[in-house]
Parts: structure tokens; sequence; C-alpha cells
């Protein structure tokens, strides 16, 4: 049966939780492979409104495996509370509906404090973390010395797991001013939540061989956006982990092998969140308006989100990554009742047409894209549901995006509601 990855092919924000709430249907487990709880993914299914942020976004569905990969890092106490509001809206979820992979590395206190005191001395250039200690705890896992789910069962192995992450941070926090750390208090809290947590823990790798074995369907879900990625991204300005396809195999503990779809979601304009360059933002009406029609505010931060046009340097750029053999473009929408739309096809840098986003950040930064303009549509598209249904320029316009960075629309997303889509061509097809 076919498994299905799915990346963000932007700078995180497209859509996931829909499109991967949407794709679960056919699925029996949903996996998510990297990133922490500063990812946010918002389901509006039956009008009913769930924001997730540590929970993979197949947990809505009934009779579905969700799965937290080795390549998450976990912050218990979070999950522990999300999982509690999850409840409160009726989903129930039980160890034989979630499973944490027992190597999962977990987010602890003084992950976040680090976080937060890092960026609020760092005058040379802030990196606009969501501050909830992501990217330290990745730091402690390739040094390491996290503290990781299966740490909790064991009272020694825990407490010597805290003694070798407290030589580091102590360090760092009489370098930043910082107390020292309580360790007889974060022993006692990591103690006291360990019950709530090892339920759930299993070795993920061998239930994600097993079910592959028993013929099952496997949805990968990604975090964050391509752009994004520590390797790939506008570096310095990048989340702590790979985010782009190749990390599915890895983040679960399968072979690569087990990857036979890779969808790439992508909005049908261009948003990103926090610092970093943006070769078609729009800091005039265009961008508030776009910001405006599509609710672009931060899942998890609150954040106002950066607008812009469509960049179709940078989608083809992430499907090549990716290896992404179909897209679902998201949003089509918000372009509603605009008389001109512009696509970037192309930047010039210093005089030379270029068509990639070059890898220095001062070449970035003096990147200025080149535009060919599209007639726009004023019929709605909100609520469509097949290509009957479009206006024939909001068909031209998803054409001429699969022109430009080589690759198909698989779904056409109209709405933030679960049935508001159009499916081309379904990434489970054997």
């Amino acid at each position: 049966m076919a498994n299905v990855v799915v990346v963000g092919a932007q700078w995180g924000d497209e859509g996931k939780g829909k499109i991967v709430d949407w794709l679960s249907e056919r699925a029996d487990v949903i996996a998510r492979f990297q990133g922490g709880h500063n990812a946010g993914h918002t389901l509006v299914i039956d009008g009913k409104v769930y924001k997730l942020h540590a929970l993979p976004s197949g947990v809505v569905r009934s009779g579905k495996l969700s799965i937290i990969g080795n390549g998450v890092v976990l912050d218990p106490w979070h999950l522990i509370k999300e999982i509690a509001t999850i409840r409160e809206q009726g989903v129930e979820i039980t160890p034989e509906t979630l499973m944490i992979a027992e190597n999962t590395p977990l987010i602890l206190p003084i992950h976040g404090e680090l976080d937060r005191a890092r960026e609020a001395q760092n005058s040379v250039a802030k990196i606009g973390t969501t501050g909830r200690g992501i990217g330290p705890a990745y730091e402690d896992k390739v040094g390491r010395r996290s503290v990781r789910v299966a740490d909790l069962a064991d009272d020694a192995t825990l407490e010597l797991r805290v003694d070798r992450a407290l030589v580091h941070h102590d360090a760092l926090r009489r370098g930043l001013g910082l107390e020292p750390v309580d360790r007889d208090a974060l022993i006692a809290s990591l103690k006291e939540l360990a019950p709530q947590i090892l339920p759930f823990a299993a070795p993920v790798w061998k239930e994600m061989h097993d079910r592959r074995r028993a013929g099952e369907r496997i949805l990968f879900e990604g975090a964050q956006g391509s752009l994004l990625d520590i390797d790939f991204g506008t570096y310095p300005y990048v989340t702590s982990s790979n985010v782009i396809a190749g990390q599915a195999a890895t983040g679960t503990g399968v072979g690569p092998g087990a990857i036979d779809f890779v969808l790439g979601i992508v909005k049908a304009y261009t948003t990103r969140v926090g610092e970093g360059p943006f070769p078609t933002e729009l800091t005039d009406e265009t961008g508030q308006r776009l910001g405006e029609r599509g609710h672009e505010f931060g899942t998890t931060t609150g954040r106002k989100r950066r607008c812009g046009w469509f960049d179709a340097v940078l989608v083809r750029q992430t499907c090549a990554l990716s290896g992404i053999n179909g897209i679902a473009l998201t949003k089509l929408d918000v372009l509603d009742g605009f008389e001109t739309l512009k696509i970037c096809t192309g930047y010039e840098l210093d005089g030379k047409l270029i068509d990639h986003l070059p890898t220095a950040a001062d070449h970035q930064a003096r990147a200025t894209p080149i535009y060919e303009e599209m007639p726009g549509w004023e019929e709605s598209t909100e609520g469509a549901r097949s290509w009957a249904d479009l206006p024939a320029n909001a068909i031209k316009y998803v054409r001429r995006v699969e022109e430009l960075i080589g690759c198909n629309v698989a779904l056409l997303s109209t709405s933030p509601e679960r049935d508001d889509t159009i499916l081309v061509t379904d990434p489970f097809a054997d």
C-alpha cells in the first residue's frame, strides 16, 4: 500500500493541518517526524476548531494510530495539557490511539529558559524563535546529553541524564546571568509526570515496520516549511531540524523505500513569520489585504505573518529538495477579487538573472524578484469542490503555477473546511 509524506513547501503555515486531516481518512497510521510544539496546525471540522501543536493531526480521526516519532523534540508538560484540551473537545486519546517513540528527546524547562535568554540578549541578529526551547533541545540531542522518553522509566538513569545535561546548562546559564538549575526540583517534576507519559511510549520503529508488513497505509506529517530546513532553509533564520521529506524516514525509524509519494503543501501566495529574507514580501496595502483575507496570524505565537506574491522560484526549489510528486495548493480563495495577480518567476542579482534562491545571506538580501502578471477573477472560489466551480482565470492561475514549479496539483483547497477540497490525484493510489 502507498505511504505518503506531507511537507510544507514554503516557510510554513501553508495549511498542512487541514490537508493531513483530509488525507488521514485514507491512512491507518499518522506519524509526526520532526519539529516540536513551536508548530501549530489548525483544523476546522464541521465548524469546530482544533488547534494542535505537539499532537499529530490524525488524533481527531477515530480508529487511527497517531505517532510522535523520534525526530520530534517533545515537551511532556505541554503534551499533557494539549491532550487534556483535546479531550475536553470530545476527542479521546489513549495508548491505543497515540504512541510516542521511546527514543524521543524531551524539551525541559531549562531549554525554554535558555532559548528566551539568548534571544533577549542577541543584539546582532534575532532569529525570531518561539522561545519554547526547541533549538536548545535539538542541541542537547546532538550533544548526547538529552533526557529521552525511555529514561523516565528508571530513576537512576533519569538522574544520570539530568546530571549530564546540567554540567552543560549551568555553565551556559552563568554566562547569561541566570540562576543555576534546581536539580532536585527538575528531577522530581520529571518523576511526577512519568506515569502520564510512559503508557504512550513504545518502540515506534518496530510498530512502523510491523504495520508496513501488514499492508497498512502510513501518512508522515512534517511541521514548519522546507524553507526553514536547518540545512536548506534561509539560514540562520531557520528551525533546528530537517524539514524536507528525507527526514520522514530517519524521524520515525523506517527506510527511505517506505516512502511512495511526497505531497508538498503550497499556499497560493507566500507568507512568513519572524525574521529572515522574503523576496516577494509586500509591505503595502496589497500585503495587508492578503493578510486580512487569509487571517494570517500564527497558530502558536499569534504573530502577524508577513505576506507577499507567490514565489515560483522558491517552490520549484523545495519541490526538487524533497522530491515532491504533487502539491496541495491551499488558500486559493484568498486571491478572489484581485484585479491583477503577480507571480515571481526569477530573481535579479547584481545585474544577472538567477533561477534559484542563493545560499549566501547577503545574496539573498539583494535578490530582487522578477514578476509576471496575470488577470485575477471577481467570482468566489470559496468552497469550490470541483474544477467546474472555479472561474476560468483561477484555473489559468493554477495551471501557470504548475508550469513554473514543474509539479502538478494533486489537491486544491478552497476553504479551511475539510470537505472543500478538489482531488486531482490521490496520493494514496497504488
